[in-house]
């Protein structure tokens, strides 16, 4: 706890609707703003006025934040691979987001938009999840979507995540990661 990300600090003890965690900070929603606390050393917890009002979503990555607003992202913190840089495609019309260590998602029109970090390809939205998604999830160097019941996922697979068992091919409600 140095880096102060397990001491709630008191703004955020109620009215929180959701919340997301970082490698060591934290972001929490409430009443359309946002709150964070915890390790700043790349700005990630200093929350720009524009994230203060009318945000619906907060992701974390390792050390970058991300806020839905208005139907477009908003991306403060660590930008070494221009995850913090949203493109045009995901600045109106979202409905979604989630962030990996270095690489941000955006759910539009059932379309995955990623950027950032693309090492293993997670920012490279395959043909499957170009239409029809309807949940995006983001590992640590992986991306994921649901669509039509069944789990795609792209990125690293070091530790075999992009090996989906038989059984999340249909049927599945929710992913995360």
């Amino acid at each position: 706890n140095a880096a102060g990300q397990c001491t709630i600090p008191e703004v955020a003890q109620r009215g929180v609707t959701s919340v997301a965690g970082g490698a060591a900070h934290v972001l929490a929603l409430q009443a359309g703003g946002v709150s964070a606390w915890g390790w700043n050393a790349y700005g990630q917890s200093t929350v720009p006025a524009a994230a203060t009002s009318g945000v619906s979503a907060v992701a974390c990555g390792f050390y970058h934040s991300l806020a839905l607003k208005s139907g477009g992202v908003l991306g403060w913190g660590d930008n070494t691979f221009g995850q913090c840089s949203v493109p045009l495609a995901a600045q109106s019309g979202v409905t979604a987001i989630t962030a990996g260590q270095a690489h941000s998602v955006a759910l539009k029109n059932g379309l995955v938009v990623a950027w950032g970090y693309n090492t293993w390809f997670q920012c490279d939205t395959p043909v499957a999840a170009q239409s029809g998604v309807t949940a995006i999830a983001a590992g640590d160097a992986f991306t994921m979507a649901l669509k039509d019941g069944g789990v795609l996922v792209w990125g690293n697979s070091g530790n075999g995540e992009r090996n989906v068992p038989v059984a999340a091919g249909t049927g599945v409600s929710a992913i995360a990661s």
